[in-house]
């Protein structure tokens, strides 16, 4: 073999070689300030890339590749950035950062990263996945029309969600957006929904009562929680929701429906605020940086139901933003309002007066509407979020006023009964035959003769009434999905009945 026979020989194995990432680069830090470091020598580091620090201690600490310049690299220290110092050496790796998935993910409590900090060992999988992804396309996708059931009966009648759906849930602090999402949860047991609660800059206090109350209900078997508290770097609470997302998707990927809550998304926000500050990027809008919306809008366009080519799986976002007095026409909420599929606005007046959840009809929306609501639903509920808006209106001008007509009364009279047969105790999810059963009764005016302070009880032993004495029309309801007039028919007598012997 002659030397150019040789020479073509190594060209052809050279451009085997892929050089992106078999390379391994070696660079030194320059500088370390709340948990960023400044690299130099890093030549062939990819952006997101996964890179090790070798501290002067002999630890090696995980850090990330975040901001690539022509003459150094800034990398976001995932580990205890304490002890990382000046002159620690950077090793690539070769790999875009990931998290573990899978099953064996499920019950158990991660950080903002994927990893275990339960105490109950390291997590038995394999599998791995980057957190970084490119939503699914249009093509890929299919209509959302299967109704994701949240057992909460002013959400499952007025603002029904679907599977594959993003619902922005939205309201001042302490309104009840989280038990919102808890109940959520909580509901999807049997249903074969696996759901990540992803808590973003919470108290470890609150997530610990939020995981407690999920055990105690047995909704852990089928959730995983990645916590990512206020006590964590910011480099974590700015990942978590990626981590999260990523978790969910192993689900929707093989044809499973999956449920991801995001709690919530304006300490996000802030965490990366403050990321990019301290990586010297310009600051805009209330010197949030420029590609703030892009940071929310990669994460939940990962929400997707796919089409049956792809296996028909579906990821579902609740993702959770806090406002300011009521305020949502604030940067971070209009931004989280343009890229959802619509918003339940919970409204601090209505909390307040004792309406749990405190949902305000009228500025909440689902964007996929009655698509995603079972017929049976749709029969009963009809006009009911027209005629409860109508009683807000009207209970407002009422206050003015002492003589009324006959029907603004009726009006006020029923929008009180319908008021009160939305409100619901937390953590206390409704089957959908028995929220069927509660609207009917209202709807068909069987309540006009029951004291307003006594619908609950009412409401109460009618369930009651319906599990023990009528299991088959129950059963029948949630079997169909739907009402046939034999069945309304059933249910017209026996709850007239009903309603004339608890009077």
């Amino acid at each position: 073999m002659d030397s150019a026979d040789i020479l073509k020989q190594i060209k052809q194995e050279i451009e085997k070689v892929d050089t992106r990432f078999s390379q391994k680069d070696i660079g030194e830090i320059q500088s370390v300030y709340d948990g960023i470091a400044i690299v130099i020598g890093l030549m062939n580091v990819a952006n997101g890339e996964k890179v090790l620090i070798e501290t002067q201690s002999g630890d090696n600490v995980i850090a990330m590749a975040m901001d690539l310049k022509e003459d150094e690299t800034s990398i976001i220290i995932l580990g205890d950035f304490d002890k990382v110092k000046e002159g620690d050496i950077v090793h690539t790796t070769g790999e875009i950062f990931s998290t573990k998935i899978g099953k064996a993910l499920l019950g158990r409590v991660v950080n903002g990263i994927g990893d275990p900090i339960d105490e109950e060992g390291p997590i038995n999988s394999n599998e791995q996945s980057e957190i970084e992804k490119v939503a699914p396309g249009v093509i890929t996708r299919k209509g959302v029309k299967t109704p994701l059931q949240t057992g909460i009966k002013a959400i499952d009648i007025l603002i029904p969600i679907g599977r594959g759906q993003r619902e922005l849930i939205i309201g001042d602090r302490s309104t009840g957006k989280t038990t919102i999402a808890i109940d959520t949860i909580i509901n999807q047991k049997g249903k074969n929904v696996f759901c990540i609660y992803c808590a973003i800059g919470q108290k470890n206090s609150k997530v610990s009562q939020i995981a407690a109350k999920l055990k105690e209900k047995g909704a852990m078997d089928y959730t995983v929680i990645v916590n990512a508290s206020a006590s964590s770097p910011v480099t974590e609470q700015y990942l978590a929701p990626y981590t999260a997302a990523t978790i969910g998707e192993y689900f929707r990927d093989n044809g499973m429906d999956a449920l991801v809550i995001y709690d919530d998304l304006t300490k996000h926000a802030w965490a990366y605020r403050q990321l990019s500050l301290t990586l010297k990027r310009p600051s805009g809008r209330e010197a949030y940086p420029g590609d703030v919306f892009y940071l929310h809008s990669r994460l939940l366009e990962r929400a997707a139901k796919l089409s049956d080519e792809l296996g028909g799986g579906s990821l579902s976002a609740l993702p959770i933003i806090e406002t300011q007095t009521g305020d949502i026409s604030a940067y971070i909420p209009t931004n989280l309002i343009s890229i959802t599929d619509g918003q339940i606005f919970l409204e601090s007046d209505l909390f307040y007066s004792g309406i749990r959840p405190a949902i305000n009809v009228g500025a909440s929306v689902s964007r996929v509407g009655s698509n995603a609501q079972e017929k049976s639903m749709k029969k009963v509920a009809g006009s009911l979020k027209l005629e409860i808006a109508q009683f807000r209106n009207l209970a407002a001008f009422s206050q003015f006023g002492s003589d009324l007509d006959e029907s603004t009364q009726k009006i006020l009279s029923k929008g009180e009964r319908l008021t009160r047969i939305l409100t619901q105790k937390p953590y206390s999810p409704l089957p959908l035959e028995l929220q069927i059963i509660s609207v009917f009764a209202v709807t068909g005016d069987y309540t006009q003769n029951i004291e307003i302070a006594k619908i609950s009880d009412f409401e109460e032993k009618l369930h009651t009434y319906f599990t023990t004495m009528h299991k088959d029309i129950l059963k029948e309801i949630r079997e169909k999905k739907d009402l046939t007039d034999d069945m309304l028919e059933k249910l017209k007598k026996i709850i007239s009945e009903f309603s004339k012997n608890y009077v």
